[in-house]
């Protein structure tokens, strides 16, 4: 017999219906939802089984944030559900679509430059949630469509100019030996190992620059959903020949049981969406099942497929690596996806929505860390300067619908010094501004994790804020990474400067140099020496 106290409380629900007078999104307008963007059968099924939209949660977003979202509109896309665009013949694809719904991009010649140099990729998706009513000025348009002005004016002119392809190639050639994949000395950072034979193994794909964190760039993450206009790691989605790489799996453990003092993996690439469950199955079993891999305590998955790809985490096929995401919960093993959030457009659309609770409902822990860029998450006003107001608006609204969604906001960085940085950058005056009002205007619980920081060789550097001594104004930095773990116990200061846009740009407060420039050259010779030593 089933228990009586069940069936009294069954009966009891069913005579109480859940009052949803409150709501703003009803029953219809997420069917008209999905409707608008294409859900499958197949999704719309594993939706309503495991609860992926709630219309609380979408009536509160709607209601607060009308603003930014994309769950009431109703125009109807101009991109296919389920396309991808590549290369010069995706990019043109695109524009005949846009021309022939009165949409006419200019200076054509100009973008497909910026794409021989770097790459072009666009999902459906990652187009539809772009506001063409007012695109020019659209953060996702900004973030996924080359840009005039974005590639350095002498040589797009030099391109524009040229009368033959092979004059045209050799432009392209010679601009992408300057766009710098690789800033802050990566290629030290690359790990090697004695291994049982006494032979020294080296991780051509991998990283270990910090103690307790190992990137890692598996052969299979080497792709990208879309192609972030900004992107830090260029060299890995285009192919480069020095890019990394990591192939061998057990490679990797037989480092990692001799490194103690790592206590998390981060699969990274291109995007970590890419890799399929049984390679991902073939990382995680062994520091599951092997003693001498208890250390590790952390895997993260850098990963866009949230912003540009999310219904991909809606389908059957992606059951497999819920299940290895559940083994990881299981085994006391923090499974951690590292989104990209930069507005909060991305994430105001039912598709992304749904994939996010998906994933949490696995004992997945969602954070976003997103650099703050020109034209993307930073603005100008008519005068060309840094509109703090708007700017830091921005990561508010954005901060918070990540905590309404239940996802950790981790951190925001400043435009690191590779590929166009100088079409995304700001001066670290205005982008201290912008952060302390974000973060002056946010509850605790929900601020980013650290203060704003950038990377160079050194480490990541972050801007405490401003200090004043001897009545002299200066920037107040910190550590929150470094070479040596050390120096992030000291606080130090750099002279005051409105305009530059990188932090080794600015110039020591009260010393002829920074306290670390010396250990760092020195650190830097070492690392450079042992790999030659070991290459020979």
């Amino acid at each position: 017999m089933g228990n009586p106290n069940n069936t009294a409380l069954s009966t009891s629900k069913q005579s109480k219906p859940e009052n949803t007078t409150h709501l703003g999104v009803a029953a219809g307008d997420i069917l008209s939802m999905m409707d608008r963007y294409q859900f499958s059968d197949e999704m719309r099924t594993i939706i309503k089984q495991e609860g992926l939209l709630p219309a609380g949660v979408l009536s509160r977003l709607q209601v607060n944030y009308p603003q930014h979202s994309g769950l009431m509109e109703d125009k109807p896309f101009l991109f296919e559900v389920g396309s991808h665009y590549a290369g010069l013949s995706g990019f043109r694809k695109v524009c005949e679509i846009l021309k022939n719904n009165g949409i006419e991009l200019t200076k054509i010649k100009e973008r497909e430059l910026y794409i021989k140099v770097y790459r072009f990729l666009a999902t459906s998706h990652s187009l539809n949630i772009i506001n063409w009513d007012n695109y020019e000025t659209d953060s996702v348009y900004q973030l996924v469509l080359p840009q005039p002005g974005m590639i350095d004016p002498v040589a797009t002119q030099a391109y524009v100019d040229a009368k033959t392809k092979v004059e045209q190639d050799e432009i392209v050639a010679e601009y992408s030996e300057k766009t710098n994949p690789h800033d802050g000395n990566q290629q030290l950072n690359k790990p090697w190992f004695e291994n049982d034979k006494g032979e020294v193994e080296f991780l051509d794909g991998s990283q270990h620059k910090y103690p307790q964190c190992q990137l890692v760039f598996d052969t299979s993450t080497q792709n990208c959903f879309s192609f972030c206009t900004y992107c830090f790691r260029h060299a890995q989605v285009r192919g480069d020949e020095d890019m990394f790489l990591q192939k061998d799996i057990t490679q990797l453990h037989n480092y990692l049981k001799k490194h103690k003092e790592v206590t998390d993996i981060l699969i990274t690439g291109g995007d970590a969406g890419f890799m399929p469950a049984n390679r991902f199955e073939q990382y995680i079993t062994p520091i599951i099942e092997d003693p001498e891999l208890t250390h590790i305590r952390t895997i993260r998955l850098g990963s866009r497929a949230l912003t540009f790809q999310p219904e991909m985490i809606l389908t059957q096929k992606f059951d497999k690596m819920l299940e290895l995401y559940d083994l990881l919960y299981k085994n006391g093993i923090q499974m951690a996806w590292m989104a990209h959030f930069s507005t909060p457009r991305e994430l105001l659309n039912p598709r992304t929505i749904a994939a996010i609770r998906r994933l949490k409902a696995h004992g997945v822990i969602v954070r976003s860390q997103s650099p703050i860029m020109n034209h993307i998450s930073l603005f100008t006003d008519k005068n060309g300067k840094v509109d703090i107001d708007k700017s830091a608006q921005n990561w508010i609204d954005l901060a918070n619908i990540l905590a309404m969604l239940g996802l950790g906001f981790h951190s925001m960085y400043a435009a690191r010094p590779t590929g166009e940085h100088h079409y995304f950058a700001a001066p670290m005056a205005d982008i201290e501004r912008v952060f302390s009002k974000i973060y002056n205007s946010l509850a605790s619980i929900n601020r980013p994790s650290r203060h704003i920081s950038m990377t160079i060789s050194a480490g990541k550097i972050a801007i405490l804020g401003t200090s004043i001594i001897n009545g002299e104004k200066c920037f107040a930095l910190q550590f929150t990474e470094a070479r040596n773990m050390e120096w992030m116990n000291r606080v130090f200061h750099a002279k005051y400067d409105e305009q530059k846009n990188k932090i080794d740009f600015l110039l020591p407060f009260d010393t002829e140099k920074y306290f670390f420039e010396d250990e760092l050259k020195e650190i830097e010779a070492n690392l450079t020496k042992a790999l030659q030593e070991r290459l020979a």
